[in-house]
């Protein structure tokens, strides 16, 4: 059987959002999310295969574009927990900053950068809400919110599908079409949502596009390979872990030994009455050590 894509593959995610006219897609997701009316749209650049050729070889694929002519806006998907995502987002919202700042711009001139993060894994499991936005606040006064010219938001499928979402709300909508898991949801969100409904149609495009669809499997195909290749790694420092850790207890376990029975031939000369320093050049050890022997 056919395995069938959705927008949870990155390529197809960014295909399906930067395509020439399907700016109104773009628009209904982030007004929603962002809870803002959005007049104008602008695409960073829209995708080309050729740029896809390159990514399926692993490199990052995100989708950037402005909002009204001022909000910078980064959207990136990840699946599955690599274990630097947090430095990371951090980085990108750095090196997204400096791409704007050219040698002569005021920096009161830098307009907002918002980075929205689709997670496939649960990244703060200790709280329930799905949807969570950053705010940069001062320690000893938490309602007093600095540095908002960057903000972040995460959004955590697997939580989204134990929520039992209000599909009223469109920002649900929009999930439930992206994570694509629950199927009534998907249905209930299509007939809600005209604009769904639309998308629904470019998706299929999309994923039936043979030239889209096999940029997209071979993504698929070297995300499990670097997955596996890292397993592999990280089992194999595990064994040669193990091995050197038997090889240094042995080695410990025969000094340790060597050790006691030192000093058991030292207590023996000491109760001879020997003289120490003959004991210390008989046995190795120190002054200190002999005197220490009961």
């Amino acid at each position: 059987m056919e395995k069938v894509y959705n927008l949870k593959n990155d390529i197809i995610f960014k295909a399906f959002f930067s395509r020439k006219g399907n700016e109104e897609y773009l628009k209904d997701f982030l007004g929603a999310l962002l809870g803002i009316e959005i007049e104008t749209i602008k695409i960073k650049e829209e995708v080309s295969l050729e740029q896809l050729s390159t990514v399926e070889k692993g490199g990052r694929l995100d989708l950037q574009a402005t909002l009204n002519e001022r909000q910078i806006v980064n959207i990136e998907l990840q699946s599955k927990n690599n274990g630097n995502f947090r430095v990371r987002t951090v980085f990108y919202a750095s090196k997204m900053i400096s791409r704007e700042v050219v040698r002569g711009t005021d920096y009161n001139d830098v307009e907002k950068t918002i980075l929205i993060n689709i997670l496939g894994y649960e990244m703060f499991p200790q709280y329930d809400d799905y949807i969570n936005k950053t705010a940069i606040v001062l320690r000893d006064h938490r309602e007093c919110e600095v540095l908002d010219d960057v903000e972040w938001w995460f959004i955590e499928l697997p939580k989204f599908r134990k929520a039992h979402p209000d599909m009223n709300i469109k920002i649900n909508q929009w999930l439930a079409f992206i994570d694509d898991e629950d199927k009534e949801l998907v249905e209930m969100a299509e007939k809600k949502n005209k604009v769904l409904k639309k998308a629904r149609n470019e998706v299929n495009y999309l994923t039936g596009n043979e030239a889209v669809r096999r940029m997209a499997e071979l993504r698929e195909k070297w995300d499990l390979e670097y997955e596996m290749s890292m397993e592999y790694a990280k089992k194999q420092g595990q064994e040669d872990g193990r091995k050197v850790g038997l090889r240094e207890g042995k080695e410990q376990g025969i000094k340790e030994g060597a050790k006691k029975e030192k000093i058991e031939i030292a207590k023996k000369m000491k109760e001879q009455n020997m003289d120490i320093k003959d004991i210390i050049k008989i046995t190795g050890l120190t002054k200190n050590e002999i005197e220490s022997i009961k």
